[in-house]
């Protein structure tokens, strides 16, 4: 006969929980903490974000300001320099000019700055890391738990501690978008430098190579094909957290796409949304051409 709530006792019934008083204090006690280690170091907070800003609106301005038609020719020179492919070239262009059409080139090009800002910081913060993970196993094995974590918070959670340190605003924005985009550029790294054959390491211990030699001349050009994974990854990542971190005051297609949504504006909604899949899709043909181009590279070079 199956047991019911009715006939057992409440303690079978209800899990055994902490009082809400209990919880409210220690919401209290760590809020106020929060708060006032915002208050005291402030001045600090403020200095370490102050670079990112002028980096960030320098970028924009960069964007924004330029001729749209010079922009877009120095887009497709890029792609095609990355490619080497006349279809992914003329597919951006395409892609471009239908963004530009539908009255979202500007904030495209907000968009464009975020993500180009973040995937920057993300490379120059995951590479050191993912270097000092291939070379150290327990380096590796502290590490590893954060990324753990970072991959699977959903990405709406990034924004509560952003917003509590740093405020509303661009910077904020950008600095959970990059939290939110890191872990793939780190992991990959790692993972490229641990699969370079031992046979090449030992080929450049006997030509007396130095750690440093070995690394830079021998490991990393190897892990290329796999670090520009990453790149790619942290691509995808950082524009997929654009919309998310529109929340907290970043601009560009990501907060058309959240007005849309809080409107229910099914168009506009849907304009925006193309915008940010033909840029997804922009980044990810060219960053994976250029990848496969350097496998080949690498397989011709080294049999």
């Amino acid at each position: 006969m199956m047991a019911t709530c009715d006939i057992l006792p409440n303690a079978l019934c209800s899990f055994p929980a902490i009082g809400d008083q209990y919880i409210r204090e220690a919401r209290k006690v760590i809020d106020d903490g929060f708060k006032g280690i915002v208050r005291e170091y402030g001045f600090v907070i403020d200095a370490v974000t102050q670079p990112l800003q002028v980096f960030l609106n320098s970028f924009e301005r960069l964007f924004t300001g330029s001729p749209w038609i010079l922009v877009l020719i120095v887009m497709l020179a890029i792609v095609y320099a990355g490619s080497r492919s006349i279809k992914i070239t003329i597919g951006t262009a395409m892609g471009m000019c239908a963004i530009g059409l539908m009255g979202l080139w500007n904030d495209a090009m907000i968009t464009l700055a975020i993500t180009t800002v973040a995937t920057l910081i993300a490379i120059v913060i995951g590479i050191p890391i993912g270097i000092l993970m291939a070379r150290s196993d327990r380096i590796q094995g502290s590490i590893n738990p954060m990324l753990d974590v970072m991959q699977t918070l959903p990405s709406f959670v990034y924004l509560i501690p952003v917003v509590v340190i740093f405020g509303i605003g661009k910077v904020p924005g950008l600095i959970a978008v990059v939290i939110y985009a890191v872990p793939p550029m780190i992991r990959l790294t790692n993972l490229g430098i641990r699969l370079v054959d031992k046979e090449v390491l030992e080929a450049a211990d006997a030509f007396g190579s130095s750690s440093s030699q070995k690394l830079w001349n021998v490991q990393m050009p190897l892990a290329l094909p796999t670090i520009m994974a990453g790149i790619n990854q942290t691509i995808m990542m950082s524009l997929a957290m654009v919309v998310v971190a529109s929340m907290v005051g970043v601009g560009g297609l990501g907060k058309n796409t959240l007005q849309a949504i809080a409107n229910q504006f099914f168009t506009y909604g849907f304009m925006n949304g193309f915008a940010l899949v033909a840029i997804a899709i922009i980044f990810d043909r060219t960053s994976q051409a250029y990848g496969k181009r350097l496998q080949k590279h690498s397989e011709i070079v080294h049999g």
